[in-house]
Formats: structure tokens, sequence, C-alpha cells
């Protein structure tokens, strides 16, 4: 009991920084992700070419040396020193935990979301583009609504693995909860104890991530569930 009333308050510190890798990683790889799916699509071979190689690269390769090389690579090359946005970038653990994330997950999402993407009906699409579409105003009121909808449950999927991969972080001197563990685990030497409480906080953290994915997904799915009896008759009466 003593031993929780200790362990909780500090790993609890190391929530805030777990939050902050992960929002920032996902903002950052959600977007790059979405360019490289549409890099995917391109007529030009360069373009989707790059883009399919980056994927193979970052989803070939374990994520734990992708955050080495940025933390203790980069930093030996002397253009990157000579470059003040560079080297800000790599200069500070928490900041190499988010680039690496980023990129790692935005590897992983280009290929969700082609999927999504591709499995648009092509008649839609057409469609559109008899009445008159632009280019960017089908991929915005169509294409991207429904690819987002079948993509959804895979990226829920890819958000809790990116909650988890925040722990690796603590390899390069993160404070998030793993970091805080590992503190915990040489001050007091209780292994499991420390390292259980630690999996708690993970376990409830991607509970709650779980239960909003599938509120999300539910929101924009409603239009295919059964309409009750109840609102079939007030339809019908409207008419």
């Amino acid at each position: 009991m003593e031993l929780i009333q200790l362990a909780v308050p500090v790993l609890l510190k190391g929530l805030w920084m777990t939050l902050t890798l992960t929002a920032l990683s996902v903002a950052i790889g959600f977007n790059l992700g979405l360019g490289l799916a549409i890099m995917r699509g391109s007529d030009k071979a360069w373009v989707s070419g790059f883009a399919r190689y980056y994927s193979i690269a970052f989803r070939g390769t374990p994520l734990l040396v992708q955050i080495f090389l940025i933390y203790y690579g980069l930093g030996q090359i002397r253009f990157i020193h000579d470059v003040p946005t560079l080297w800000w970038v790599i200069s500070e653990g928490s900041r190499c935990a988010v680039l690496a994330l980023a990129l790692n997950t935005a590897a992983y999402t280009s290929e969700i979301l082609r999927g999504g993407l591709v499995s648009v009906p092509a008649g839609l699409t057409e469609a559109a583009k008899a009445c008159g579409m632009s280019r960017a105003m089908r991929f915005r009121r169509i294409e991207f609504p429904l690819a987002i909808r079948q993509a959804l449950p895979a990226y829920g999927n890819e958000l809790v693995l990116m909650v988890k991969g925040t722990s690796l972080a603590s390899t390069i001197t993160v404070l998030e909860i793993t970091g805080y563990a590992k503190r915990l685990m040489s001050q007091t030497y209780a292994i499991f104890e420390v390292f259980a409480i630690a999996g708690v906080l993970y376990l409830a953290l991607n509970l709650v991530l779980i239960s909003v994915v599938r509120l999300v997904e539910r929101r924009l799915m409603r239009h295919t569930r059964p309409v009750s009896q109840g609102r079939a008759a007030i339809a019908i009466s409207a008419i």
C-alpha cells in the first residue's frame, strides 16, 4: 500500500509527457501520412515511388532503431549543427522522440488511409467529375470522408500502438511513464510492483482512447444503423 501511494503520484507525472508525445506525434504523423497516401495515387512514378519506399523503410525497421538513429546519429552530422532549426529539433530527447514517432506512424497511417481511399467507389468520383467538382473539392467532400470511415477501425489500432510506442522514449532520457518507472525501480527495487502500476496506467489510457475511437466511429457510421419504428413512423407522418 505504501508503495502504491509512493509510485502512483510519481508515475502520474510522466502521464502528461506520454499524452504530449502521443498527441504531437499523431498530429504530425496523420498529416504527413495523408500526404503520403495521396502521393501513392499520383501518376508520376517518382512521387508514388518515394511514398512507397518511405513506407517500406519505416515499417520495415524497428521504432527503437529509428529513435536511436535520430537521437544519437543525426547529431554527428555537422550540417545539422549549422542549421539552427534542425539542431533545435534533435538537441533534446523529447523532440527527437516526437520526430521519430511521427515519422514512424506516418508510414503506417499512409497505408491505412491509402486503403480507405482505394475503397471509395469509382462511380462516386466519376459522378463528382460530371458535376464539375474540382480535384480538391472531390477529395474534401467525397473521397476523404468515405476513406476515413473505412480506415478508422485500423487507425484506432495505430493510435493504441503509438501510446505504447511512447514508452521507448525512456531510452533517450525522456521522463514519461516508463521513464519514471525506471527511476522508481532503481530507488525501490520493487520491479514487479512499479511496472505493474505503470502497465495499469497504459491500459487505462488505451481504454479511454479506444472508447473515444468507437464513439467517433459510431458517429460517422450512424447512417448504417437500422431506423427504429418510432423514428420510421415520424418520418412517414412527415411525408
